[in-house]
């Protein structure tokens, strides 16, 4: 929360300060966008509080949980179980890279002239991601893989409030918010671009490895990862898109008149293109 708060100023002070240099496929509007990013911010803060509010299970509810193991659907059985300390580490590697990533873009002449916007746009999509998630994961109750494991988990952890936040994985949704939203950008900046491909590739392969070590280290099944990069993943993407500015020089528009030549009245539409 502390992060998003300070990206939050620095976005805001940039926005007021910067000229931009060059002509954007972007368009930041003040009362929209501040309107949903101040919406966003405030659901991830209530979702959060819904989140460290949860009740820890008790042992009773624990072994109700484990005796109805079977009634987990058959994309998630078998991953029933799953824990391991090592995944959960090596899960910030990529998890990190996609947080950084976005200020890749400023290193780009083009991009870099729109920095403030840019970031505008990365804070949004990271603000609704975060909301979706802090406010699904703090009214579901799903217990993860580990909670599961009788043999190696210690009983405190398993019956702790956040065994019960398997449903969905966060850290894949704000991998791919991150990761999508460079490669979308990149791309509506540089749409001939060679790199493309590759850029693309980067993005979804990022929010994958995250669910790889997720799932590996008992945090989550697969069906949550698998909506966590889909939510994720259509966050980074939409949010750039729905500010793509209209092309200025075709108009279409209503019109009508009086034909000089006849006297008759018309209606129509009219094309217009500025050369």
């Amino acid at each position: 929360m502390k992060n998003i708060s300070i990206l939050s100023i620095f976005v805001l002070f940039s926005l007021t300060t910067v000229a931009q240099k060059s002509v954007s496929p972007y368009k930041w509007d003040w009362v929209r966008d501040g309107i949903w990013t101040g919406a966003a911010i405030a659901g991830t803060v209530g979702g959060y509080s819904l989140i460290i509010n949860k009740d820890d299970i008790t042992e009773k509810e624990l072994a109700e949980i484990v005796a109805n193991k079977d009634d987990i659907n058959f994309m998630d059985r078998w991953l029933e179980g799953n824990y391991s300390e090592d995944a959960i580490t090596h899960s910030y590697i990529p998890f990190g890279v996609a947080f950084a990533a976005p200020a890749l873009l400023l290193f780009d002449d083009k991009i870099n002239d729109d920095a403030a916007l840019v970031m505008g746009l990365y804070l949004e999509s990271l603000s609704t991601t975060a909301a979706l998630y802090t406010i699904t994961a703090g009214l579901v109750n799903r217990s993860r893989p580990y909670v599961y494991n009788e043999g190696e988990i210690v009983l405190g952890k398993r019956l702790k409030n956040n065994g019960q936040r398997s449903f969905y994985s966060g850290h894949v949704a704000a991998t791919a918010s991150a990761s999508f939203l460079t490669a979308k950008v990149f791309n509506d900046y540089h749409p001939d671009s060679p790199a493309l491909p590759y850029v693309w590739a980067g993005a979804a392969i990022l929010p994958a490895s995250v669910g790889y070590f997720r799932i590996k280290a008992g945090q989550h099944f697969l069906t949550d990862v698998l909506l966590g990069y889909a939510l994720g993943a259509g966050a980074g993407i939409l949010i750039p898109e729905l500010h793509k500015t209209k092309n200025e020089k075709i108009d279409v528009y209503p019109t009508s008149g009086i034909n000089d030549f006849t006297g008759d009245r018309y209606s129509g539409m009219t094309f217009r293109y500025k050369f």
